[in-house]
Parts: C-alpha cells; sequence; structure tokens
C-alpha cells in the first residue's frame, strides 16, 4: 500500500524545490500517493483564501504532508500563513535539526543539535491590542489599576500566555526524542529570571518532566540570552534544546547560521496526530523559476518525513546521498560553492539528478 501524503508545493521557489524533493524521495523506491493541495498566495489568487478548507481536509485524512514555502501576502488578514496552518492542526511541536554537512562553508564543524519549539502559543498567539484603540486603553487602564505600574497610552499591547499544558507537552515531547534518538541531554532555554510568571511556568513544569527521566537523559537550564553566546562560543556542548515559541524561532535561526544557512535546514510541524515536513526558509519570489535554489532543506525535510513515517532505511539512503553531493561539492547550487560566481553551479533540479543518481547507485 502507497502512503498518502499531502503536498503543498508552496509559492514562489516552493515549487522548484517541492519538486526536486518529491522526485529525490520517490527515487529511494518508498510508494507514495501525493494528493497536491494549495496554500499561499497561490492558494490566493486560485481559490480567493490563503488556507483553504479542502487543504487542511486533505492534511487532516492523510496525517503527513510535505510542505514549500510560502508567501503571506501584505494587507491580508493572516498574520502567517505557516502559523495558522499549525495552530489549526495542533501542530505544537515545532522540530528544527541544525547538523553539519562536509562541503558547507561555515565557521564550525560536527554540529549536531535539535531545536524543539513550543508552536502554539507565546507571543506567536496573536493576542494583540493596537495603539491608540478604544479597547487598548481600556487595557492599558485595567493593567495599570492591578499591577500599579505605569504603561503610556500610546502602547501597542502583546499577551504571552504560556500554560501548563503546553508546556508540558512540548517539554515531554522533546525529552521521549531524545530518549528514542539516543540522545543525551536536554536543555530548557527561558528568561525565567524576568519573565517570573510565564518563563517561570515553562522552567518550573520542565523541571517536573526531566525529573520523569532522571539517570535516562540529563537535564540543564540555560537563560536565554546566555544560550545565545554559549551556542556562538561553544556549540558542542549541547545536543537537545527545548524553548518556547519566540525564542525557539530565533534560537533555530541562529543554529542554522552555525551549520551555513537556512539553505540546509530542515523543519517539521508535529501534532499528536498529523505532522507538516518544511523547508525552514522562506518562499525567496524573485527566484521563482530560476532553476537556482538550493533543494537541500527541503529534501532533508523529506527525509524527517521518512523517518515519520517509519522509512528508516530510505530516510538514510536519501540523507546519505544528500551528503555526498553536497561533499563532492560539484553537483551543487551556487550558494553551496566556495565562490557563489562559480559558472559550475548547477541548478535547483540538476541537484536533485546528483543526488537520483547517488540514491541508486
Amino acid at each position: 500500500m502507497p502512503h498518502k501524503i499531502t503536498l503543498i508545493p508552496g509559492d514562489g521557489i516552493g515549487y522548484e524545490v517541492s519538486h526536486a524533493a518529491t522526485r529525490c524521495i520517490e527515487a529511494t523506491g518508498v510508494s507514495i500517493q501525493w494528493d497536491s493541495v494549495l496554500a499561499g498566495q497561490d492558494a490566493l489568487e486560485k481559490t480567493g483564501e490563503l488556507l483553504p478548507q479542502s487543504t487542511l481536509d486533505s492534511i487532516k485524512k492523510n496525517k503527513v504532508a510535505l510542505k514549500g514555502p510560502l508567501t503571506t501576502p501584505i494587507g491580508t488578514g493572516f498574520r502567517s500563513v505557516n502559523v495558522a496552518l499549525r495552530q489549526a492542526l495542533d501542530l505544537f511541536a515545532c522540530l528544527r535539526p541544525a547538523k553539519s554537512y562536509s562541503g558547507v562553508r561555515s565557521r564550525f564543524k560536527d554540529i549536531d543539535l535539535v531545536i524543539v519549539r513550543e508552536n502554539s502559543e507565546d507571543l506567536y498567539a496573536g493576542i494583540e491590542f493596537q495603539e491608540g484603540k478604544p479597547e487598548t486603553k481600556a487595557l492599558i487602564t485595567q493593567i495599570q489599576k492591578d499591577t500599579h505600574k505605569s504603561i503610556r497610552y500610546d502602547s501597542g499591547i502583546s499577551i504571552k500566555p504560556i500554560s501548563k499544558f503546553a508546556s508540558e507537552r512540548i517539554v515531554r515531547f522533546a525529552f521521549q526524542y531524545a530518549l528514542e534518538n539516543k540522545r543525551k541531554k536536554v536543555t530548557c532555554v527561558h528568561k525565567a529570571n524576568i519573565m517570573k510568571f510565564t518563563d517561570g511556568l515553562f522552567l518550573e513544569v520542565a523541571r517536573q518532566v526531566a525529573s520523569e527521566f532522571t539517570g535516562k537523559i540529563i537535564f540543564q537550564e540555560a537563560i536565554v540570552d546566555n544560550m545565545a553566546m554559549q551556542l556562538v562560543q561553544k556549540p558542542h556542548n549541547y545536543d537537545v534544546l527545548v524553548l518556547p515559541n519566540l525564542y525557539g524561532d530565533i534560537i533555530s535561526d541562529l543554529c542554522a547560521g552555525l551549520i551555513g544557512g537556512l539553505g540546509i535546514a530542515p523543519g517539521a510541524n508535529i501534532g499528536k496526530q498529523m505532522a507538516v515536513f518544511e523547508a525552514v526558509h522562506g518562499s525567496a519570489p524573485k527566484y521563482k523559476g530560476k532553476n537556482k535554489a538550493n533543494p537541500t532543506a527541503m529534501i532533508l525535510s523529506g527525509v524527517l518525513m521518512l523517518r515519520y513515517i517509519n522509512e528508516f532505511k530510505a530516510a538514510d539512503n536519501l540523507e546519505e546521498a544528500v551528503k555526498q553531493v553536497i561533499a563532492e561539492g560539484k553537483s551543487v547550487t551556487y550558494d553551496l560553492k566556495p565562490d557563489p560566481q562559480d559558472l559550475s553551479a548547477v541548478g535547483t533540479a540538476q541537484m536533485a539528478d546528483a543526488i537520483i543518481e547517488k540514491i541508486r547507485r
């Protein structure tokens, strides 16, 4: 029986990197029946909706999706189509591995980090009050009354909810991931020294969950600003990092920088029953149709997807093929060349061809 998987090609460079990824995944021999649906800019143009219900229905039915980068047009009701997708499907865990590959230009070698980011709460909950609105002024008045702290009336307000429920499930996810993938350590990253009732709650819950894994997984705590410095100075001291939403977004990009950039950074958004796999980078619309985009992040997201559906041998073969092509440095896109102006750089499709050739050997 083939695996039935939803495919959201994306927009901008999405179609090119998604096509490269699906070709490489299929070359492993895994039988997949793709259900191609729309979201983002292209969906808006063709259906009048950024995130059609039919797209959500497809993911709910198939339980697994591979998604290309999406554009959220300016002036729409959505802050982010990606955030809306995660919230609509309760994909509470954002998994972002950061792994070094020989041949990629970077100041560091042998990086192997996993960022586990809480996806549903924190400042990304989108609870905001616009400056100057009556409800904003009323909220400021109430806050000042309850806290005796002054807030300027020309302020915008964002609410940062962090709950026991969401904190417990993301920290437990991080520990279970560490256990299942033979990882040694989980570090809880926070700012509890300042935000005592939000980050403080996240840290308190992390300590409680960590106590259940004593003797199995090492537990550490780190303040987020210090964590940023430590990752630049001593990244090899860390393993799995678990963070609230905003810090997770920022630190995952920092970790991508350690390994050479977003072009090789895969991602997954995982819930209890569903998962959506995606490249971390954006849609880069100026490169649309130019056959220049690096497909590695999208292909490695496919590797994560194959492991999720228990196709471990295919996942290992695909990752090994990617590693070999990058290490050889011949059939790679311009951004993976020591000199981006190198005329020997190949296009998106040609890099996929080289990876497929490695798989089939």
